[in-house]
């Protein structure tokens, strides 16, 4: 499948072995308390969350203990998930995806409904889609909505008198002034492929506002990227290389050197995902407020909006059994919690705006973070198309880092790209195909 996991985690190799930082060992208990399992992804920011969290928890719940569970990221982390809610082995709580591959968890058989939670009335109304079927909504948001677009430098951007486009063409002027300045107008980092994907899934939103139908007919077999509108992002993507608008080593460049070319003003632009963001704080603190976001252009600006990743969830699966049920419910509701919110916001890298208005956004948010803010109150933002249709293919890197190489035209690509995404909507059973 294309996803953008890999933004939303640190890439890399990972065991499949489960590692264990419980308050108190697993089992029933002699003294009347009750223990529950709490499973999240095992990147160090994860599971330093999953700590601080569990450790408010329970000084306010002394009662119940709970025992860290971690996974992989990926492809290896979603078979992981998939395999034990099947067997019935899955952990008490649970965080995974949200969008469309929640709905290949094939929820009402295997979670538990939160419906009947006080916190689903503050759910925003972009989010509850993503949890939600016809028969029951089952997951609460956790950490903040991201988006894809174009990170900018605003100190270049201040030097070199540029306005932030919302046209494709002010978006290639600016590119040229900051050519002649003698910097790099668009930092690209092939060496890892996944980097490459943004021109065309940050593009879907202005694809939507062109043609609102087109998630919905794609996924009927009824829309194509080799045509427009969707074709438009791998187009935008071969015009820049043409226009040799890349950083000379964009082949090989992997995602930390995009980061520095755009903390420090080397490079103008980096086309990536707002989860970057904690790249940026980690290797470039200095430099945080120095980068902002804009919305990857449309051809018009009237079109232009931001592509936005909703928040993955956490879930309780129906093999929780009742005895732990109330406390899984409960480490739930405290993380959407004012306290809760505050654990998350301290330990997990902002991004953008929550969804679920018990959650705030802290005053010191990153710039980039604020710049999200603001397209999400003025409405000018769109889901990313995984929130909408399920069909993914799994070539999209691939294809992208020959259009932006060069390697294959721009049409070409969208072409293959439709025949790989073909052969996994064919697998998914849907009609149409």
């Amino acid at each position: 499948m294309v996803s953008l996991r890999p933004l939303f985690a640190a890439v890399g190799a990972a065991s499949l072995m489960l590692t264990a930082c419980s308050v108190g060992s697993i089992g029933s208990s002699g003294d009347g308390s009750v223990e529950i399992t709490y499973l999240v992804g095992n990147g160090a920011e994860d599971v330093a969350a999953a700590e601080a969290l569990r450790d408010g928890f329970v000084a306010e719940n002394p009662d119940i203990k709970v025992t860290i569970d971690t996974r992989p990221g990926g492809v290896e982390g979603d078979n992981l998930v998939k395999t034990r809610l099947s067997t019935g082995e899955m952990a008490d709580v649970f965080t995974y995806n949200s969008g469309s591959l929640f709905q290949a968890l094939n929820p009402d058989t295997n979670l538990a409904p939160l419906d009947d939670q006080p916190w689903v009335a503050d759910l925003s109304e972009e989010f509850v889609p993503q949890v939600k079927t016809p028969k029951g909504i089952y997951g609460a948001p956790y950490g903040t909505s991201s988006a894809g677009g174009v990170m900018y430098n605003k100190v270049l951007y201040e030097e070199l008198g540029l306005k932030i486009p919302t046209s494709w063409a002010e978006f290639m002027a600016n590119n040229e002034k900051i050519k002649a300045a003698g910097k790099i107008a668009v930092a690209q980092t092939y060496g890892e492929s996944w980097t490459a994907q943004l021109f065309v899934l940050g593009d879907f939103a202005n694809v939507a506002v062109k043609d609102p139908k087109w998630a919905e007919e794609y996924t009927k077999n009824q829309r194509k990227y080799a045509d427009q509108p969707a074709l438009q992002g791998f187009v935008n993507q071969e015009q820049l290389g043409q226009a040799d608008m890349y950083n000379k080593d964009f082949a090989s460049a992997m995602f930390d050197e995009g980061i520095r070319l755009i903390a420090t003003g080397e490079a103008a632009h980096y086309p990536i995902t707002t989860t970057a963001v904690g790249t940026l704080q980690q290797n470039f603190p200095d430099n945080v407020d120095d980068v902002g976001v804009f919305a990857l252009p449309a051809q018009d600006a009237a079109s232009t909006r931001l592509t936005i990743w909703l928040p993955g969830a956490m879930y309780i699966p129906k093999t929780t059994t009742d005895a732990k049920l109330d406390a899984a419910r409960k480490l739930i509701a405290f993380t959407v919690s004012a306290k809760g919110c505050a654990i998350q916001s301290e330990q997990l890298s902002i991004a953008g705006p929550y969804s679920i208005s018990s959650c705030e956004l802290p005053a010191d948010i990153p710039a980039v973070a604020a710049d999200v803010q603001r397209y999400t109150d003025e409405g000018k933002v769109g889901p990313a198309l995984e929130f909408i249709s399920p069909i993914k293919g799994p070539n999209l890197s691939g294809f992208t880092v020959e259009v932006g190489s060069g390697i294959r035209s721009a049409k070409e690509a969208a072409a293959l790209y439709d025949q790989d995404v073909e052969k996994q909507a064919q697998q998914l059973g849907l009609p149409g195909w």
